[in-house]
């Protein structure tokens, strides 16, 4: 074989064991270009590409001169960003290289190739080391390898939610077992109960860094252990326990095993905190009395908690503590008495349960929320652990979320970008002075703004009728040609799509029915909009509420502007967060903890309309979109409704529809265009993981 092909098909699938992929556009152009139909059959998955694609044909691919010359270009793209000698995190991590952060969280949201994710929390971890690869911030990180993953979502006829599992096929997944210098697999386990649980550990190459996922499935395990790890929050609370156990304690060994010492070891929520133990362990074996033991834990540990009620915190009895942790306290050295004391805001309260944040709290030398307000919200919530200090000084402190921009974008809006603002503007993300320039008209014409929205809104409104009509197909249902004109491109367009909890109250904006027809049958200024979004299979409130928004699609006067994506999932997102005009945001407030899907849509010209809570709260600024109410709440749920639903429909008539349609002669909105240039400068540079993962580089991970 010709040297040159031989290499580039190495490369080839070097990097589709590589999701550096999922945010580079010329790798993505390259393997949709090998095999378009598997790409598209697989939602866009690199490894199944080549899988199917036999040698002989790859390499006549690779032989035709242009394509070939494509490849080369991805790969040497590929290679400087791998070996890249300055990045941010060389100059202000230094000493860290050596000793990486551990960043333990218990799901991931990579790309939609690889469905191990539920929701926010996992999109939150995966755009964090994203970014952190893009900054050449060492760190390593540790999760679970969900084989059947969050479930696939269908709805019935009726618009009630039906959940089926599908097993992931490793083979397919950009995913490679880890092995020894001999090649054999390596396992680590844990005990729970009186067993013993092997685990398998499968790496993941995010750019520059690692992720190893533990994975129950081994023959050595008795058979309800080894469907331990298959469902993203799968089964009951022991359930739970256990696939916490295996995170936690499993995870710390599975580091040991490969020879990594962390500086630091950060638990993304409260799922991972029996690492505390483990690490405890480690010190008591080297001789550390038990209150030597833990404070080098928590000197070591620090923790962001992103749940703002008391309810979602896990929290587990005694006797479930003794019946999975009875023998590995044992060894441990420490009784299950003393360990519940350690998870409990009040130590000596033997009707109190275990509490995963709590005892997360307390190994901890730094804790913070996901923004400014959870921060307030979260020093209220946990003051019993800081009795002698006032509610402000209780030390928890707070960053603000973010989002990995590049892996967020679509190909219309990356050439966009790379016309007006330079090959290298993706450097600069996080420099505010840099996005100075888009709010000059001269620089950018209001023409290339408003045709970019129009080019997204139309990819989005085609996407949602191809998805429609495959949900129409599948319930069984005729009339699939009504789809070809659902929608309208020249609408004004509205996005709604999240996980369907009922604080987040999906339904609000029909809460007075006859206002809202009023609305969406205005034949001068048209409305639509677009939901996507699951329940949590045991949530009936969640799939009721989704229930309500498809009889709302089926209403007679609102046919055709109102429609509900099934399975929802990152590709769905990247559609809906690229064509809306709009991105809706209605929860109960402060129970937005941040949020982070309104904080995608600035790149591509969409603005904001939500409630002041988590991030939106310190993201508007009156020009760069719209409040739904002002910076406070009625501490009733009722009167809360009311008054934000009244202020919803206020802001819809008054400011965002008048706003849209107001028209100059050459029939674009100059006010609107004016606002997303305003969006584009504040949100951009300031709600991204670029500029997040410094904060906790700088702020969290340096003592």
């Amino acid at each position: 074989m010709n040297p040159i092909i031989e290499s580039q098909i190495d490369g080839l699938k070097e990097v589709a064991h590589n999701l550096w992929w999922t945010w580079n556009q010329s790798a993505q152009l390259i393997f949709k270009e090998l095999a378009t139909m598997v790409w598209e059959e697989t939602n866009h998955n690199a490894v199944a590409v080549l899988n199917s694609i036999s040698p002989a044909e790859l390499q006549a691919r690779l032989r035709e001169s242009t394509f070939g010359e494509s490849v080369k270009e991805m790969l040497t793209d590929f290679d400087q960003y791998m070996h890249r000698e300055k990045t941010w995190g060389s100059v202000n991590m230094a000493e860290f290289q050596q000793h990486p952060i551990a960043y333990f969280s218990p799901e991931f949201a990579l790309h939609e190739s690889l469905p191990i994710y539920s929701g926010g929390l996992g999109v939150l971890s995966g755009d964090h080391i994203k970014s952190a690869s893009d900054l050449g911030i060492p760190m390593v990180g540790i999760g679970l390898f969900y084989r059947q993953g969050y479930f696939h979502q269908t709805l019935a006829v009726d618009g009630w939610q039906h959940e089926t599992y599908v097993t992931n096929d490793p083979h397919n997944l950009p995913i490679t077992l880890l092995r020894d210098k001999a090649g054999k697999p390596v396992v680590t386990f844990v005990e729970i109960g009186h067993s013993i649980v092997k685990l398998y550990v499968w790496k993941l190459n995010i750019g520059r860094i690692k992720l190893y996922l533990l994975d129950s499935n081994h023959p050595d395990n008795e058979e309800h252990y080894r469907e331990l790890t298959a469902r993203t929050y799968g089964g009951d609370i022991t359930t739970r326990i256990c696939q916490e156990i295996a995170m936690g304690i499993g995870g710390v060994r599975l580091l040991n095993t490969i020879g990594v010492e962390p500086s630091v070891y950060h638990m993304n929520e409260g799922h991972s905190a029996f690492l505390g133990l483990e690490l405890a362990r480690e010190k008591l074996l080297e001789g550390k009395t038990i209150e030597e033991a833990f404070a080098w834990v928590k000197e070591h540990c620090v923790f962001t908690t992103h749940t703002p009620v008391p309810a979602g915190h896990d929290r587990f009895t005694k006797d479930l503590m003794l019946f999975t942790l009875s023998n590995y306290s044992a060894t441990l050295g420490i009784s299950i008495d003393k360990i519940m004391e350690y998870g409990r805001v009040n130590p000596y309260d033997d009707k109190e349960t275990f509490c995963m944040t709590v005892f997360a709290l307390k190994m901890s030398r730094s804790t913070n929320a996901v923004s400014a307000l959870h921060g307030d919200v979260t020093r209220k919530m946990w003051q019993g652990l800081f009795p002698d200090k006032p509610v402000e000084q209780v030390p928890i402190t707070h960053i603000t979320n973010g989002v990995h921009i590049l892996g967020w974008m679509n190909s219309p809006t990356r050439k966009f970008w790379h016309k007006f603002l330079g090959e290298d503007w993706e450097y600069h993300i996080m420099q505010g002075d840099f996005w100075h320039k888009v709010s000059d008209p001269n620089f950018i014409p209001d023409e290339e703004i408003w045709a970019l929205r129009y080019n997204l809104r139309r990819l989005l409104i085609e996407f949602t009728r191809m998805r429609l009509k495959e949900q129409q197909r599948r319930a069984g249902g005729n009339g699939v040609k009504l789809f070809d004109t659902f929608l309208s491109p020249d609408a004004l367009t509205i996005g709604f799509s999240r996980r369907f909890a009922t604080y987040k109250r999906a339904p609000l904006i029909f809460a007075n029915i006859e206002k809202s027809l009023s609305m969406f049958n205005n034949e001068d200024r048209p409305l639509q909009i677009i939901f996507a979004g699951k329940a949590h299979p045991k949530d009936d409130n969640g799939k009721a509420l989704i229930k309500r928004v498809v009889e709302l699609s089926k209403h007679p006067q609102l046919f055709g502007k109102v429609a509900f994506i099934e399975n929802y999932d990152i590709n769905v997102a990247r559609f809906l967060i690229s064509g809306c005009d709009i991105w809706l945001n209605t929860p109960r407030r402060p129970l937005e903890a941040s949020g982070t899907s309104g904080q995608k849509i600035a790149i591509h010209g969409g603005l904001n309309l939500g409630i002041l809570d988590g991030w939106w709260r310190e993201g508007y600024d009156s020009t760069n979109g719209f409040a739904i109410g002002k910076d406070e709440h009625p501490d009733n749920e009722k009167e809360q409704d009311r008054v934000d639903e009244e202020n919803l429909y206020s802001v819809l008539l008054n400011e965002v529809i008048p706003t849209f349609y107001n028209r100059d002669a050459a029939n674009i909105p100059r006010l609107w265009i004016m606002k997303i240039r305003k969006a584009m400068q504040t949100l951009i540079p300031k709600f991204n993981t670029d500029r997040m993962v410094a904060d906790y580089a700088t702020r969290i991970y340096k003592k």
